[in-house]
């Protein structure tokens, strides 16, 4: 762990922060739209568990496109798959886990996106936060974009996949959305704090 004084960031008031070498390729704290601290970080293997508490909590209508499973058996190896097929960043809080964000495969130029919040914690821009940690994340790795699949009647996870960037390519059974990771978006989501 690095000296506080050479961390140059002011701990969760991070607006004046410029960036350090110990938090690439996105500032891992995260103040939510009602003011609840956030710790947004790579998923470990010990998530494992944790990850199944929180998707325990989604019942069918917070399910999309049949993810996250619904039984624990395929909801527990579609986790596994993830963890080892995928990069995985997660939103971590007092309370535990509350956000999930994968894609897959690392090593493809245009991986698929899948991003997950805790029903209990909808519309505090979690889920957008994780989607930028994961586009930034994709950028370092090298890849081109990113591209996800929503289901067209959800209208709020469209409009947060506008903003950030996500532009529509298809739109026959459900909506799929890339968003291309050259400039400015790649600069965009790698961005401090103070440059936000």
């Amino acid at each position: 762990m690095s000296e506080p004084s050479e961390a140059g960031c002011g701990g969760w008031n991070s607006s004046g922060c410029t960036g350090t070498q110990y938090c690439p390729p996105r500032c891992p704290r995260f103040v939510d739209k009602q003011g609840a601290r956030w710790t947004i970080r790579p998923a470990q293997a010990g998530d494992a568990d944790r990850l199944e508490e929180m998707y325990d909590a989604f019942g069918p209508t917070d399910r999309a496109q049949g993810i996250p499973p619904a039984t624990d058996h395929e909801r527990v190896s579609w986790i596994e798959m993830l963890l080892s097929e995928g990069h995985n960043i997660v939103a971590e809080g007092p309370n535990g886990l509350v956000g999930h964000v994968a894609y897959t495969p690392v090593d493809g130029d245009r991986p698929e996106l899948a991003v997950f919040v805790h029903p209990e914690y909808h519309d505090r821009g979690i889920g957008t936060e994780l989607c930028k940690h994961a586009a930034a994340a994709a950028v370092e790795a090298g890849c081109e974009a990113i591209e996800l699949h929503v289901e067209r009647r959800n209208r709020a996870a469209i409009t947060v996949y506008r903003r950030i960037g996500f532009e529509v390519v298809d739109d026959e059974l459900d909506m799929r959305m890339v968003l291309p990771l050259d400039d400015p978006i790649a600069s965009r989501v790698r961005a401090p704090p103070a440059e936000r």
